[in-house]
């Protein structure tokens, strides 16, 4: 829904005219984010290789699922809360555009993921650069 109403707002700020483009549906998001997930499976080098006709790095899944233009269509609209809105302090949230996203993901995880009482995450597992806080 969010994304459909950015689409209209870029397209009220736009100076080209109407797109041709049609809005996204809720089977075209579902299918999306299926795509989204799936390339951290398989690993391209740039992102419009996963819809290459090369035999060496051809992935047809990709293809028959959805264009690319579709997809980066969706990729460089995709938004999950109104920018419009004024009610939220985004000074104290720094999530504050994916919380609701965030926050459905966060539960529905929790549903079916149940930690044990010895659980580890190392390094090797979860690459991280960065400086951690509270080290």
């Amino acid at each position: 829904m969010e994304t459909n109403c950015y689409y209209h707002q870029f397209l009220q700020n736009s100076d080209d005219g109407p797109s041709p483009q049609r809005e996204v549906t809720e089977a075209e998001m579902f299918a999306f984010l299926a795509l989204t997930l799936q390339m951290g499976h398989t690993v391209q080098g740039r992102l419009e290789d996963y819809w290459t006709k090369m035999e060496q790095l051809c992935c047809p899944s990709y293809g028959h699922t959805m264009s690319r233009a579709r997809y980066y269509h969706i990729l460089r609209l995709l938004h999950f809360t109104d920018n419009n809105s004024n009610g939220v302090d985004r000074t104290d949230d720094t999530l504050w555009k994916i919380r609701d996203l965030f926050e459905i993901i966060r539960t529905n995880f929790s549903k079916f993921y149940n930690r044990t009482k010895h659980l580890a995450v190392d390094e090797v597992i979860v690459k991280f650069k960065g400086r951690i806080l509270f080290k």
